[in-house]
């Protein structure tokens, strides 16, 4: 049987071609609702989840995602594994608008304005998040960017800012001195819950500036982002479409016992509601 998985599209990216069957799915959360309905399918075979991150028509601002909605919901559905795209700025001048990167690292720069974790209100879990990229996933995007003739670059940090006003050149001067290479608005929240999730993730980021560091860039504009991912559209989806039925075809994941050893509450001291809420995501460890 194949597993499940999920892709939440970032700018641009609104749906998938080659999806078959599909049908959208509205998901009620403990957390409110998510950006979107959801749209299932299959595509060569292996079944796929789809959600826009900002919704569609792009109405919800970064910083406004309901990321704990989004995720919740993907388990809901039974995902194994997340691939997010995502449109991001360059900081490193051999990164170049129109690359590919899958990073292996994040830095948090929202000042903790955004929900990144399921275990509060009574319940408290530490997760490993030293490596939050889940490898398996990685190297399945890596390779479908190789073959696929594009310029990908693997491993790297991806630096999550707040939003939506893009960076000072002071900021963007200071994470290229602190060695990050891209630089976006959503990843982080998402890599850390789909963790607490036990669902693997990994980015594909299509690099659509320089941000505004480079001497060619007064200023990052919407209408230099677009244009660059129109132009790129293709290419992300012909990497889906090798992707996923290879991402499909895995039978384990990294993130799969995340959280064994993780939850540090007494069970009995755990209020009735939070275990109800998170029943899907802690139920097998606590009864």
């Amino acid at each position: 049987m194949s597993s499940k998985i999920g892709v939440i599209g970032g700018s641009g990216l609104y749906q998938i071609d080659g999806v078959v069957g599909i049908q959208e799915v509205a998901v009620k959360t403990p957390f409110g609702d998510p950006s979107d309905v959801f749209m299932t399918g299959m595509l060569e075979g292996a079944p796929v989840v789809f959600l826009p991150r900002h919704g569609r028509g792009h109405r919800i601002s970064p910083s406004e995602i309901n990321n704990r909605a989004n995720i919740w919901a993907m388990k809901k559905l039974g995902v194994d594994a997340i691939i997010a795209v995502s449109a991001v700025g360059s900081l490193q001048l051999h990164i170049k608008p129109m690359d590919f990167v899958v990073p292996d690292q994040f830095i948090d720069r929202t000042a903790s304005r955004r929900h990144s974790t399921f275990f509060e209100g009574g319940i408290v879990a530490h997760v490993p998040m030293a490596d939050p990229v889940s490898e398996e996933i990685a190297d399945i995007l890596y390779d479908a960017c190789e073959e696929a003739g594009l310029t990908v670059h693997k491993n790297g940090t991806y630096l999550n800012m707040e939003g939506p006003q893009f960076s000072t050149k002071a900021e963007s001067t200071l994470y290229r001195s602190w060695g990050c290479d891209i630089i976006g608005m959503t990843n982080l929240p998402e890599a850390k819950l789909a963790r607490e999730a036990e669902i693997s993730y990994a980015t594909l980021a299509a690099v659509t500036d320089y941000d505004c560091w480079h001497h060619s860039h007064d200023a990052v504009t919407v209408e230099m982002i677009m244009d660059f991912l129109d132009k790129n559209i293709g290419n992300t989806r012909r990497i889906l479409k090798a992707a996923l039925p290879r991402a499909a075809a895995l039978t384990k994941f990294s993130a799969a016992h995340a959280l064994k050893c993780a939850i540090m509450t007494n069970s009995a001291m755990i209020p009735d509601q939070k275990k109800k809420d998170l029943d899907i995501i802690i139920g097998k460890y606590i009864r």
